[in-house]
Order: structure tokens, then sequence, then C-alpha cells
């Protein structure tokens, strides 16, 4: 019994023992952590006042600082404006990953209709096109803080992937805004888009603010776009390009015949088989025939280029249209989403027709794309710019409502634009340009163009008010000069979109422009409306400005002008 009580005051004292050199520990702990938190306070000062100012310059500020300091290990990481950027970029990219299956959740309801299930996969598509621009944009910096590396230069194509990214999410949204069993689940869908609409704004006001801030430090001369030659095409198109466009014979890589002639029957069948991520031009000739069927030109098809015999000869046409139960998105007769895509030569249709509502002839969510004697025919919404670089010359565009419309930055240069005959009670719009805040870099440009109504429409316009756009998104940005505006457009020139809706944050301007429609006397007098008066107001929306960045508009061959 004494041994038993022995052994036990013997293991008592052992816990004793243990638990008070836990307890020592635990008070060392506690010290040092308090030491690491008053160090880090003090150490963090910094850091934190780097966030706030960096995040200052952004239109969602407090966001902003919540990102950085989700993304930051700690914020005494945080030596510059350079790592606010970073952190903001890599917290997007990992919102963005995570919204996907959030979408995909939504997608496995077995409530959705039709439609909701197409707008659903639209959804998906751009949340894949939005992580492809928000890498493409992190490798961009991926040099940023290096000797001889120049935020600057680079400046161009990050504001051009990170505005896209932003129009992705708001293309997703419009795909359930066609009736109202479809705001269900848009509801579901709109914080998640908009909270990344939000962060993309972020990183697009630094990245802008910072290049601008080096700019004026190093009296940076070329602002970011540079002119090529005289002739006037946008710098990223080639000289082996230009010269493919131009030339009077174009040696195709395949051939496609709708009579068994050629390498294949349909267009898709010769897309698909074309080489993947080509960095080379890989040329699909489209013989003379009518091509019933939708085309997409994926984003891994890069460098593909349409030469059809001839746009009046050579047609690709389709009707998916909202009516019927399609997306506005998912309409388009002929997508092109691989970027350096050119066509010449050809018509893309959508032959829905006017009571069929949204019904898109072509669609372009492609960097670097050019199109050479194209016609685009449908009604409403005829061609879809959607985003990133585009440019077209010689191009012959008629429709009824907003029917050149997006959120690109695009330049359209000695095209023939014709308003045609509507529905009754309807009028013609256009444009409706999509741009959402004011540090993208989108915009429509009309430049030295022709707009005139189609021979349906001639005889009875004054029954068709038709005018030259109205502003799909608060920033809405389009320019008409050096244009002949016949009287088909009415005096006041631009219409509201919704009551006072963006009337004072839209950028709308007329320059030099010719014909009784392009007095100026009775036009508009909201605040967003202007008469450029000079040049040097007008210069920065040639081609040359508005949409260089490279050399590929001058490898296209097309004819263009850089200059005014």
């Amino acid at each position: 019994m004494d041994n038993v009580q022995s052994e036990k005051n013997h293991k008592n004292k052992r816990k004793i023992l243990v638990l008070a050199a836990f307890a020592s520990l635990l008070v060392v702990v506690a010290i040092s952590v308090a030491v690491v938190q008053s160090h880090k306070h003090e150490t963090n000062h910094g850091g934190e006042a780097v966030i706030k100012s960096t995040c200052a310059t952004t239109l969602y500020p407090e966001l902003c600082i919540s990102t950085v300091n989700a993304a930051a290990v700690s914020t005494s990481a945080i030596k510059s404006s350079k790592d606010v950027l970073i952190a903001a970029l890599n917290y997007t990219i990992y919102t963005v990953e995570t919204n996907y299956f959030t979408v995909k959740k939504i997608g496995s309801r077995s409530s959705l209709t039709a439609r909701e299930k197409t707008a659903l996969h639209d959804c998906l598509e751009m949340i894949d096109d939005t992580l492809d621009e928000l890498r493409r944009s992190e490798m961009e910096l991926k040099d940023y803080g290096f000797k001889n590396y120049s935020l600057a230069d680079h400046k161009e194509n990050l504001v051009n992937l990170l505005s896209a990214a932003q129009t992705n999410q708001e293309t997703c949204l419009d795909g359930f805004s066609h009736d109202n069993a479809d705001k269900k689940v848009r509801q579901a869908l709109l914080d998640g888009q908009m909270h990344i609409f939000r962060l993309v704004s972020n990183v697009l006001a630094i990245i802008k603010n910072l290049a601008d801030i080096e700019m004026a430090n190093n009296a940076h001369s070329s602002l970011g776009r540079r002119l090529t030659d005289e002739e006037g095409w946008p710098e990223w198109l080639s000289v082996g390009d230009r010269r493919l466009l131009q030339s009077s014979s174009v040696r195709a890589d395949v051939t496609v015949a709708a009579d068994g002639s050629g390498n294949y029957r349909t267009v898709s069948a010769a897309v698909a088989a074309a080489p993947e991520r080509s960095s080379r031009r890989y040329v699909i000739r489209i013989k003379a025939g009518v091509y019933r069927e939708n085309v997409e030109i994926p984003r891994r098809k890069t460098n593909l280029m349409f030469v059809g015999d001839g746009r009046t000869t050579t047609i690709i046409t389709a009707s998916r249209n909202v009516v019927d139960g399609s997306t506005t998105f998912n309409s388009a007769t002929v997508a092109v989403v691989g970027d350096g895509f050119l066509a010449r030569d050809i018509t893309f249709q959508n032959a829905a027709g006017p009571s069929k509502h949204q019904a898109v002839a072509i669609r372009v969510n492609a960097d670097q794309c050019a199109f050479y004697r194209c016609n685009m025919l449908a009604y409403q919404d005829t061609l879809y710019v959607h985003s990133l670089r585009q440019f077209y010359t010689n191009c012959f565009i008629a429709g009824t409502i907003d029917f050149i419309f997006g959120n690109a930055a695009v330049v359209l240069q000695n095209c023939d634009i014709r308003p045609r005959r509507p529905n009754p009670n309807q009028r013609n719009m256009v444009t409706a340009q999509g741009r959402s805040d004011p540090n993208q870099d989108t915009g429509i440009v009309i430049h030295n163009c022709i707009i005139r109504p189609t021979s349906d429409l001639e005889p009875v316009q004054s029954r068709f008010p038709t005018y030259l756009g109205r502003p799909w998104r608060e920033y809405s940005r389009t320019i008409v000069m050096q244009t002949h505006i016949s009287d088909v457009i009415h005096p006041a020139g631009w219409h509201e979109w919704d009551g006072n809706f963006a009337l004072n944050t839209l950028f709308y301007a007329e320059y030099q422009n010719t014909g009784p429609g392009a007095r100026t006397t009775n036009r508009v007098t909201w605040r967003g409306f202007r008469v450029l008066t000079s040049a040097s107001q007008a210069r920065p929306f040639t081609a040359g400005n508005f949409i260089a960045g490279g050399s590929w508009l001058s490898a296209t061959g097309f004819p263009f002008s850089l200059g005014l």
C-alpha cells in the first residue's frame, strides 16, 4: 500500500512539472506573439500606406484594400505599388477559378430551360476566356520590376486584355435578359460576375495609373501606340498579311467546296482540321457557294484566314436567333475566338429576319482580327464586335437595331454602312457601344465611311427614324469622323437608351463629316456628346492610334489609313 502511494505521489509530481513547463511555454509563446504583433504593427505601417495609396486610384478602393490584404501573406511583404498590383491580379485569377464551379453548380439544376442551359454554357466559355486573358496579363507582367522593363510599353496589351475580361462578365449576364423566366438565374449569377468585374476594374486602374506615372517621369513619347507608314494600318498587321489581303491571288492551304471539288465540303470541317496555335498564317479558300452552317473558330485556332471567291458568291449563312431560343452571343452564324483571324471576299449572314430580334451574322471576340471586302448582313445585332482589337475595311454592313454593337477597340474604315427597313414602329440604331469602365480602351470608330439607307428603306425612311447610336453601357464611346452621312440619319443624331442613363458619362463625337445628315445644328445636347473641331482632338481615334500596338495590321495587305 505504501509503495503504491509513493508511486502515485511520484506520478503527481511529474504531472505538476509537465503542467508547469507547459504553462511556462504558453507564457513564452504569448510574449513572443505579442512581440511579433508589435513588430508587425510597426513594420506594416509602410505596407498599409502603400496599399492604401495604390488602391486610391481605383474605382473600388475598399474592395482593392481587402483584396490585397486577403492575397498577401502579410502586409509587410508589400513594399511597392507593383506588389499591390501582383497581389490584386493573383486574387482575381483565384476568384475567377472559384467562380467556375459556382456557375457549373447552377448549371446542374434540372429546372433550367434550353436557353438557360445555352446561356450558362456561354458563361462557362466566358470564364475560360477571362482566365486566358488574366493569365496573359500575368505573362505581360512577369518581368515587371526588372531592369529595362517599361510598363508603358506593355500598357496597351494589358488594358486590351483586361477590358475584354470585364466585358466577359457582362456578356454572361446578358444571356439571361431575354425574358422574365431568365431573371432568376441571372440574379443567382449577378453578385459573382459583378464582383469579378470590379476586381478586374481595380487591376486595370492600377496598371493605367502606374503606366501614366512612368510615362510622365520618363517623358515616354510613344504613349504605347505607334504609327507605321503613311498607308494607314495599325501596326499589328504584318507586311506578309497585308500582301495576303490585297493580293489578287492567294495560295491556300486547303479548299472548301460545297460541290466536293475541294478538300472539305463545309467550312466547319476545314476549321476543325486546321493546325492549333499556329504561328504562321493558315489560309482556307472557300469557293463560290452558299454554306448553310454555324462556324466557330476556337481560341486554339490562331492565325486562320478565310478567302472567298467574292462577297456576292461566297456566302456563309444560318438563322439562330433569340426568339427561337438562342442567346445573342450564341446566335452568331460565324464566331471568331482565335486571335489573328483574317477574312476577305465573303458574306457573313444571319437570315433569321427582322421579327426574330437579336440574330448575329458574325461575332468577334479575338484579338488583332481584320476583314476586307466582306458583307455582314442581318437585321438586329448584325455585327457583334465583342472585345479586343479589330479592323474592318471596304466592308458592307447592313442591319436595323444596334447593328454594330459590342465592346471591342474597333475601327471601321471605308465601309458602306446601310440601315435597312425594320419592322413597323421600330427605330434603327447604327451602333450600341458597350464600354462600361472609364479605364477601358474600347470604342467604335467609324472613319471615312458612307452611311446611307438600303433600297428598301430609302423610299420610306421618314417612317423609320434612324440614329448613329445609343449608349448600351455607362461609358459608351463612339466616334464618327470624315464620313458621308445621308439624310437617313435623324437631325438629333443620337438616341437615348433608357431615359437619362449614361448621357453624362458617354463619349460620342463627330468630326468633319459631310452630307445632309452630318449637320450638327440640331444634334443632342447631352454632356457626353461633342463636335470635335481640330485634328489634334480627332487624331487619337485614327487607326494608327486607336488600335495600333504592334505591326499586326500592316501585315494583312488590306488597304487602310493610319491617320486622318
